[in-house]
């Protein structure tokens, strides 16, 4: 599944193409895909049509496009928006209208620069919907946590918050009510940076540590993003069907039986959370307390 780094680039590359652009044409050619808009596919195409797509926003890997009523970028009070999930395997594509139609093509939006906004998704766990008066914060991610690259993201909380928790550190991280944003990947990247094993028991983190963590979480996804994200097939790609590299930077995450990069030991692969962690046994000791 994408992670924050994939969709923020996604994000980035929409701010580009599509931001004060307006929605001369819809066509849902897969209902799936807009499961979770109560109106259905011919309602959805309805409210898209004639809107001007405002500048898109994320929180942890959900994104969404304010909908508005005029090319000043401004959105009206209550105004709605356009909310989109990537799923496993959801691609936003800008592609010029007259370019080949993708396989698992499912909605499709012209543009009037004569440009397509299309929703690619060969899974259809990802989709797209309108929330209503959901410009500013849609209501179906509120409960999702600001993420670390957010400036508002508050440490000292999240820290409080894990010392109450009892789970382990890599469950904690993959909470997207306490933190948003990390997943498998970057969590194991992040906790071989800050030396911590994944079932490390959140209340027994020194506040050095949760700092030095979130430090190592900041920086994993700030290179990422350098590189464009992590692509491991030609399902993660930006807006313009480019892959990203880091995939080329891993440490630990897919590396079993590869020497760590600091020490030279053997990656170790362990199973979790139906899922797979990958440390490296002398950086990152198990601690004789864990919870998985």
């Amino acid at each position: 599944m994408p992670e924050l780094p994939e969709v923020e680039v996604v994000r980035r590359g929409l701010d580009r193409h599509t931001t004060g652009r307006r929605v001369v044409d819809v066509d849902v050619l897969n209902v799936r895909a807009v499961r979770r808009h109560r109106g259905g596919g011919a309602d959805f195409a309805a409210r898209m049509r004639g809107v001007v797509l405002g500048e898109p926003r994320r929180r942890g890997k959900y994104l969404w496009v304010p909908l508005l009523a005029d090319t000043d970028n401004h959105a009206e009070p209550g105004a709605d928006a356009l909310l989109a999930h990537l799923g496993m395997s959801g691609q936003l594509l800008v592609q010029p209208h007259d370019s080949p139609v993708e396989r698992h093509l499912r909605v499709r939006m012209l543009l009037d620069d004569g440009l397509d906004l299309r929703f690619v998704d060969q899974r259809t766990f990802g989709g797209l919907s309108i929330s209503e008066g959901g410009a500013e914060l849609p209501a179906e991610v509120a409960h999702i946590a600001r993420d670390p690259l957010d400036p508002a993201f508050d440490a000292d909380d999240l820290y409080a918050r894990l010392r109450r928790r009892r789970t382990g550190v890599k469950r904690a991280l993959l909470d997207q009510t306490l933190v948003s944003g990390v997943g498998n990947i970057y969590a194991d990247e992040a906790l071989w940076r800050a030396r911590l094993h994944y079932a490390r028991p959140t209340d027994t983190l020194r506040r050095a540590e949760v700092t030095r963590l979130l430090s190592a979480v900041h920086a994993v996804m700030v290179e990422a993003l350098g590189e464009g994200g992590t692509s491991f097939d030609a399902l993660y790609v930006d807006v313009n069907g480019a892959s990203g590299y880091f995939d080329r930077s891993l440490a630990v995450y897919g590396q079993a039986g590869e020497p760590c990069p600091r020490c030279g030991t053997p990656v170790r692969r362990d199973p979790f959370m139906n899922r797979s962690s990958f440390t490296c046994p002398r950086c990152q000791p198990r601690p004789r307390r864990g919870r998985w």
